[in-house]
């Protein structure tokens, strides 16, 4: 909202299900508005949630494409600038949920679904981390103090 814009990738090669989840959110407007509410240092961004505090989620879930769920072709790796779903502890509860790798996460190959990676503007992502921020119910510092708001999600093909 403050006028920094990135551009992911998205690769329906890895996560068909998971990408065409993501298009269908933002092209009904369901982004507008919605914060990046978690922020973790040499970890990820998470956005996504209209509750804006990590509960919530779009109407519908879908399905983990993902290794530990029986999907074998995700191969892509947890690395800097990955777009992935964030999901509960249950491997089918993705919604609408995601985060984008700071750093090299590996260690979540296999048990979330990866689904692009930012190709263009990542220095705005990395802004976030200059935002302040309180700690979380797990004992982060990743709650931003001001809020880091998704104007808007335009999809080109």
């Amino acid at each position: 909202e403050n006028g920094g814009t990135f551009k992911i990738e998205l690769m329906p090669e890895y996560a068909p299900e998971t990408v065409a989840n993501f298009i269908s959110l933002a092209e009904s407007g369901f982004y507008n508005g919605v914060t990046f509410h978690r922020i973790v240092e040499g970890f990820m961004a998470q956005g996504g949630d209209p509750e804006g505090n990590g509960t919530g989620g779009a109407d519908k879930t879908i399905k983990g494409e993902f290794s530990a769920n029986g999907f074998t072709q995700n191969t892509l790796s947890h690395t800097r600038g990955v777009i992935s779903m964030a999901r509960s502890g249950h491997p089918d509860s993705a919604s609408s949920q995601f985060f984008i790798c700071y750093d090299d996460a590996s260690f979540l190959d296999g048990q979330y679904a990866a689904f692009g990676k930012v190709v263009e503007g990542m220095e705005v992502i990395d802004g976030f981390l200059k935002v302040e921020r309180t700690t979380n119910s797990m004992g982060e510092k990743a709650v931003p103090v001001t809020p880091i708001v998704i104007k808007s999600i335009t999809v080109s093909k």
